[in-house]
C-alpha cells in the first residue's frame, strides 16, 4: 500500500530519522507510537506530501487513494458542513464541481465533456454522496439543520467532526490521523473505534489515547532511534511485551527454553483475553499474527510516580451539600450533594468541561459556589492538580529550587536529594537546572506531580491529568493512581485512566449530579443511565 524508502530527516544537527525503509501494508490499522519529539507528527506530515524529508521518498500504490484528516479547523470558513465533507474526495468533488458549471452554462458544446464528467462521476457513486455525507455526519452526532450551516459558524468541538467525517467520507485506501480523539466527546470516539475497526483498508495514526489505541490497532509502529519498527498487536501487548522482554534481559541465569515458554504463555493469555473483548471480530487479524520473535525490549524511559499519604485518613473524606455554580449567568451544575468515603476513586465528569473545573477550584477554596457548602473530613489533607498550571511557572526558578518550595523536612531540602527525586521524573543531570519558565507543557505536568508527590496526600484532585503527558508519563501515572491507598477525585478524557482508576462515577449537569458505584464502561453502557443523562442535560 505505501514504502517508505532511504527516508532521512534532519534539523540542523538534529536527525529525526536515519535511512528509514518500511512498508505499511493493506488493511491494517498502524498506531505509530514514540516519546515526545521523536518525530511522530513529522512522519505523519511527510506522508500526507505536507513536508519534504532531507532525502528519500514516500511510494503510494498507483490508483489508490490518500486522505488526511485536517489540522486546520478554519480552512472551510467559507464553505457549508455537507460540501467540506465531500470535499474530502478530492476527485469527486473536483467532477462534481466542474459538472455543476457547466450546467449552469449549458450549450451543445459543453454537452459532451458534461458525458463524460457523469459517466466519470457514476463510477465514483457520485450520485449517493450527499447522502453518504450526511450520513457520516449523523452518525458524528450533527443534525440535519447543520449540514447546510457554514463552518465559519459552528463551535470549534463541532468543527472537529466535521473534519473527522471529511477525512473518512469516501472510504479512501489510506488513512492518516494525527491525535483524532482530541476534542471528541465520549460517545463520538467509541463511534470512531467501532467505524476503524471494521474498517478494511489501511490506517496510520498518532494518538496518546491507549483504550483508542487498543481498540482499532493491528499493528504498533515505534519510532526510536531514528528508525521505525512495526509491531503485530495493540499498544497493550506492546507495552506489557516490551516490558516483559526487558525483565528478561535482566534474568541472566533464566535459561532461553524457560524464557521462550514465558512468552508463549504471555501471548496465549493475551489472545484469550482479546478474544472476549467486545470488538473480538476486528481483532481476529491481529492475534493471528502474534509472535514471540517480534518481543523486544524497549528503551523507554517511564517516570517513578509513586504517590505516599503521611497518614491515612479516617473514614469522613468529603461532604458536599446543595452546592451550585454558574459562569457569567450560565448555570454549570446545581444542586449537587456528594458524600466521599474512604477509597473513593471517582471520575467527575461533565459534557461541559467548565463545570468539573468550577467544581475543583470550589473544593480548593479559588472560587465561590453560587450556594452550597462543602467540608473535608478533619483527618485529610488535598493536593491538587489544576487544568491550568501556569500561575505556578511565573518566575526564573530552576527545577531544583522551584520544587524546593515544597519540602516539608530539611532532608529534603538539601541539593542531592531534590535532583535525585526530579531524575525519577526523567529530568536527569544538567535538566535540573532548567528554569521552570522554559518548560514545555508536558515537563510542567511532570513537575506539578513532583510537587503533589511530596504533599504526601491522603486526597488527590486532578483536572485532566494526562493533558501534555507522552504516553510513557500517562501510562506511570495510570499504574500509580490504581495502586494509591488514599482517595482520588479526578477528570479526564483519557477513557483507559477512566476506566482502570475510577470505582464511583459522579456527573455534574445543570439538574444536578448522576451518581452511581460502577466502573466508568459500565456507566456509559448502564441504559437507564443513559435515559436519566439525556434528561437532565435537557
Amino acid at each position: 500500500m505505501l514504502s517508505i524508502n532511504n527516508l532521512s530527516v534532519q534539523f540542523g544537527k538534529r536527525i529525526l530519522f536515519d535511512e528509514v525503509n518500511t512498508v505499511f501494508t493493506n488493511g491494517n490499522i498502524y498506531g505509530v507510537i514514540g516519546a515526545n519529539g521523536a518525530g511522530k507528527s513529522t512522519f505523519l506530515k511527510i506522508i500526507a506530501g505536507e513536508m519534504d524529508p532531507t532525502s528519500g521518498n514516500i511510494h503510494l500504490e498507483p490508483g489508490k487513494r490518500m486522505s488526511v484528516l485536517n489540522q486546520n479547523h478554519n480552512m472551510f470558513d467559507e464553505h457549508t458542513v455537507l460540501e467540506t465533507v465531500m470535499m474530502g474526495n478530492k476527485v469527486l468533488y473536483k467532477v462534481k464541481t466542474e459538472m455543476d458549471a457547466l450546467y449552469l452554462d449549458y450549450t451543445d458544446e459543453n454537452a459532451d465533456r458534461i458525458g463524460e464528467l457523469q459517466v466519470q462521476f457514476e463510477e465514483m457513486n457520485g450520485w449517493n454522496a450527499d447522502s453518504d455525507a450526511a450520513s457520516m455526519l449523523s452518525n458524528l452526532g450533527i443534525t440535519e439543520d447543520n449540514h447546510y450551516t457554514l463552518m465559519a459558524d459552528l463551535e470549534g468541538k463541532i468543527k472537529v467532526r466535521v473534519l473527522l467525517a471529511q477525512a473518512l467520507f469516501g472510504n479512501p485506501d489510506l488513512l492518516i490521523m494525527d491525535e483524532p480523539t482530541n476534542d471528541l466527546d465520549f460517545e463520538t470516539i467509541a463511534w470512531l473505534e467501532n467505524f476503524l475497526a471494521n474498517y478494511e483498508n489501511t490506517v496510520i495514526v498518532v494518538s496518546h489515547d491507549r483504550h483508542f489505541l487498543d481498540a482499532v490497532c493491528t499493528h504498533i509502529s515505534d519510532i526510536d532511534f531514528g528508525k521505525i519498527n512495526h509491531y503485530s498487536g495493540n499498544y497493550t501487548f506492546w507495552y506489557e511485551s516490551s516490558q516483559l522482554a526487558a525483565k528478561q534481559r535482566a534474568q541472566q541465569n533464566k535459561k532461553a527454553e524457560e524464557k521462550k515458554q514465558e512468552l508463549e504463555e504471555f501471548i496465549r493469555r493475551f489472545s484469550a483475553n482479546v478474544a472476549k473483548s467486545k470488538q473480538a471480530t476486528s481483532r481476529k487479524k491481529m492475534i493471528s499474527k502474534l509472535n514471540i520473535s517480534e518481543i523486544k525490549p524497549s528503551s523507554r524511559r517511564y517516570p517513578a510516580i509513586i504517590f505516599d499519604q503521611e497518614r491515612e485518613a479516617g473514614d469522613q473524606i468529603l461532604n458536599v451539600q446543595d452546592l451550585s455554580a454558574s459562569i457569567d449567568g450560565e448555570l454549570l451544575f446545581k444542586g449537587v450533594d456528594l458524600n466521599m468515603a474512604k477509597g473513593d476513586k471517582i471520575v467527575l465528569f461533565s459534557k461541559d468541561s467548565r463545570a468539573t473545573t468550577a467544581f475543583y477550584e470550589i473544593l480548593n477554596g479559588n472560587q465561590t459556589a453560587d450556594s452550597g457548602t462543602y467540608d473535608w473530613g478533619v483527618t485529610t489533607n488535598q493536593a491538587y492538580l489544576p487544568g491550568d498550571n501556569h500561575s505556578f511557572f511565573e518566575n526564573d526558578y530552576s527545577l531544583v529550587d522551584w520544587l524546593r518550595q515544597w519540602v516539608k523536612t530539611e532532608e529534603e531540602r538539601d541539593e542531592v536529594n531534590i535532583r535525585s527525586f526530579l531524575g525519577k521524573m526523567i529530568f536527569s543531570g544538567e535538566e535540573a537546572l532548567k528554569t521552570c519558565n522554559v518548560l514545555s507543557g508536558g515537563e510542567k505536568v511532570r513537575c506539578m506531580l513532583s510537587r503533589m508527590m511530596m504533599e504526601r496526600a491522603n486526597v488527590l484532585m486532578l483536572d485532566e491529568p494526562t493533558n501534555h503527558l507522552d504516553l510513557e508519563s500517562i501510562t506511570a501515572f495510570n499504574n500509580s493512581l490504581k495502586n494509591y491507598k488514599g482517595s482520588v477525585i479526578f477528570t479526564t478524557h483519557d477513557h483507559e485512566f477512566a476506566q482502570t482508576v475510577g470505582n464511583r462515577v459522579v456527573e455534574l449537569t445543570p439538574k444536578g449530579a448522576i451518581d452511581r458505584y460502577m466502573t466508568f464502561d459500565e456507566y456509559l453502557d448502564n441504559e437507564a443511565v443513559q435515559e436519566l443523562r439525556t434528561k437532565m442535560y435537557s
